[in-house]
């Protein structure tokens, strides 16, 4: 089928802003962003978001929905996405799907839908407290009666999962396998050209990462950090898992320098970058960019276009 959207897709550091920008501007584009930390308000640095400058007047999508202590999720941001990805198709325009989180971006493409819930039901909550009284190992049970596929696919100490198949099922009368295989047999809402970056050479991409850490503490990462900590935003929350945020409230709640925490950064950086290409090259339809260690976005962004105007997308 003919694409309807372009993504940009690629490991952190790989330089996905960049391209994504280049691409609005001569592609007549909007940016809608994939990465499921600069959803957050107030977290800048540490997910390196976009600033005014790089953005280079385009319009960007998807950052600062939400707030620290709320735990966004892929159905959220499917939900919302959505009919941004539409109304820049409605206005003629390139929709260009942005960003690192491979889940976001896959079941965007998808249309996905995600089985309802109810958040205000007070059916969370009543789980969650059978958990404290009865134990985890008690609602396993139940899943594995209703829904064993579920129970089989959730590892036995995952809560959240667990608790969320169950609320699905108690609320609604489907399991949630049922309701992911009637959402799976829909065919996708969008069609997308896929452009993925990475590096020729692994070390390069490593280096990127380490600079990228170091100028995120230059521009005062430990600062930001300090302030979502003092403003009570829990650590255990879902933003301040985020690889930057843990790994440094981690040192300065434990009176380590924040330089030891943004060694930790580094390394955990480039783990999430193995699991990221790990997960994008499942994508046999993508066309890879493999930077020099000096990336061209010359280059890039021509071939780039060329692939666009071939596919007939623009």
């Amino acid at each position: 089928m003919k694409p309807d959207i372009l993504v940009v897709c690629g490991p952190t550091a790989s330089g996905k802003t960049a391209l994504a920008a280049e691409l609005a501007l001569r592609l007549d584009g909007e940016v809608v962003s994939a990465d499921s930390m600069q959803v957050y308000r107030r977290m800048d640095i540490g997910t390196a978001k976009p600033t005014p400058g790089e953005m280079r007047g385009v319009p960007h999508h998807m950052l600062d929905v939400a707030d620290p202590w709320e735990n966004y999720s892929v159905a959220r941001y499917v939900e919302d996405a959505v009919p941004i990805v539409d109304g820049i198709l409605a206005r003629g325009r390139l929709p260009i799907v942005a960003g690192g989180t491979g889940l976001y971006i896959d079941n965007l493409a998808a249309g996905r839908r995600f089985a309802p819930f109810q958040p205000d039901s007070g059916l969370r909550e009543e789980l969650q407290s059978r958990v404290r009284t009865q134990g985890l190992p008690v609602l396993r049970e139940t899943l594995e009666r209703v829904d064993p596929d579920a129970a089989g696919r959730i590892h036995p100490n995952d809560e959240k999962r667990t608790l969320r198949a169950l609320e699905v099922y108690l609320s609604t009368g489907k399991t949630i396998t049922q309701h992911n295989r009637e959402s799976q047999a829909l065919p996708n809402r969008y069609t997308p050209l896929t452009i993925a970056l990475n590096f020729t050479q692994r070390p390069w991409l490593w280096e990127r990462i380490d600079r990228r850490v170091d100028e995120m503490m230059a521009r005062g990462l430990e600062g930001e950090v300090r302030g979502l900590l003092d403003a009570g935003i829990p650590r255990q929350c879902t933003a301040m898992q985020a690889i930057g945020y843990k790994e440094i409230a981690e040192a300065l709640c434990s009176g380590r320098p924040a330089r030891e925490g943004a060694e930790e950064v580094k390394l955990r950086s480039r783990q999430y970058a193995k699991r990221q290409l790990t997960w994008f090259r499942r994508n046999r339809q993508a066309y890879w960019v493999n930077w020099e260690k000096i990336p061209d976005l010359s280059a890039a962004a021509d071939f780039s276009t060329e692939l666009v105007r071939e596919s007939g997308l623009r």
